[in-house]
């Protein structure tokens, strides 16, 4: 039996987590006798009502023995149940903002928009307001079906404050079970192009390591060498670009791990342009000259952020099953920083 328990002590930085949901499996005792699986999963999970059993059912996130099965089937002696479900609403209320939103795809379950750097997503200590999650709650409350429910706008995934790029919302909870589903068993294409510090050698390459909290800096996260204190994540790059002193590549997530792109890339020592927490906002790479050394300074000023864009992303519809394939243009601050680096290296 599993009751995980939800760590928000990181809401605040609006990191794309696997948090967002919750995976329960229970065991079925081997004298279990018949019970509506509905019933058996209430009596060993706290607060969870049986319309939420049931919309889990419909989305396809109950499961026996690794099957899909209804709320009305019957436990038997030494099943196992999975069940994947979104996380708990936070105690607190969240306040309706008014604020513009890039929705680039909308219809009654769900909404593609790009988030722009300098969003925290979602409230949390020191950022009850002004986030992504608190313009969501006003936009939904504007919809005249009020489709979605709850104080928690159907988050199933998140990205850095400065983190640009495509996000799914869910606007039901079948939407959001079905989608936070999706993230759990990493069938969500994600795509994400970032400027590294160096020149990696490699055309292409796997950073698989553990990340977990950093047992000194409480807002970061590091590298572990096993299980004991981090998760397990994976991250693919691919070299798109090369500049000499930093490189433009891809990203492709199995994971998604707080700030796990940064981290990876840091442990490889390549990390994020311009990203202060893990030490991309020095000079890694290049000469000791004046000249290289303002350049630098002022490819900083032109992005005052990590050098990461989330460009594409990929989900099966919770209700039509079509696969669903979004791509977006690359932000200015990037393309600009990214044009200045090619006229150095041409120099």
């Amino acid at each position: 039996m599993s009751d995980k328990k939800i760590d928000y002590s990181d809401l605040s930085s609006g990191s794309e987590n696997d948090e967002l949901f919750v995976h329960h499996r229970l065991v079925a005792d081997n004298k279990q006798e018949p019970l509506r699986i509905d019933k058996f999963c209430v009596n060993f999970i706290k607060h969870l009502s049986r319309n939420k059993i049931q919309n889990a059912a419909k989305a396809g996130c109950l499961r026996v023995n690794d099957k899909p099965v209804k709320s009305n089937y019957k436990i038997r002696p030494n099943d196992v149940v999975t069940i994947v479900l979104p996380r708990p609403v936070e105690e607190h209320t969240v306040i309706p903002e008014e604020m513009p939103l890039d929705i680039r795809y909308e219809d009654d379950d769900l909404i593609i928009l790009m988030k722009p750097a300098g969003l925290v997503v979602h409230p949390g200590v020191g950022n009850f307001t002004g986030t992504l999650v608190n313009g969501l709650k006003h936009y939904f409350e504007q919809l005249p079906d009020k489709s979605n429910e709850g104080d928690r706008p159907g988050l199933v995934h998140r990205l850095d404050k400065d983190t640009t790029g495509l996000m799914v919302i869910a606007k039901n909870e079948i939407a959001m079970t079905h989608l936070a589903n999706q993230f759990f068993e990493r069938t969500v294409h994600r795509r994400y192009v970032a400027l590294v510090w160096g020149d990696i050698e490699e055309p292409e390459g796997t950073v698989d390591e553990f990340i977990g909290r950093h047992q000194k800096y409480r807002q970061k996260q590091a590298v572990f060498p096993d299980q004991d204190f981090g998760k397990h994540a994976i991250t693919h790059y691919k070299v798109i670009e090369r500049f000499g002193y930093v490189t433009m590549i891809e990203c492709r997530l199995e994971t998604g791990r707080t700030h796990q792109i940064r981290v990876h890339l840091q442990h490889v020592k390549h990390p994020l342009f311009n990203d202060p927490k893990y030490g991309g906002d020095r000079i890694v790479k290049g000469t000791i000259y004046t000249k290289y050394k303002q350049f630098v300074e002022n490819c900083f000023k032109l992005i005052p952020r990590h050098a990461l864009h989330a460009k594409e992303l990929g989900i099966i519809h919770p209700t039509t099953g079509e696969q669903m394939f979004f791509d977006s243009e690359m932000p200015e601050d990037m393309n600009l920083v990214l044009d200045k680096w090619r006229k150095y290296r041409t120099k």
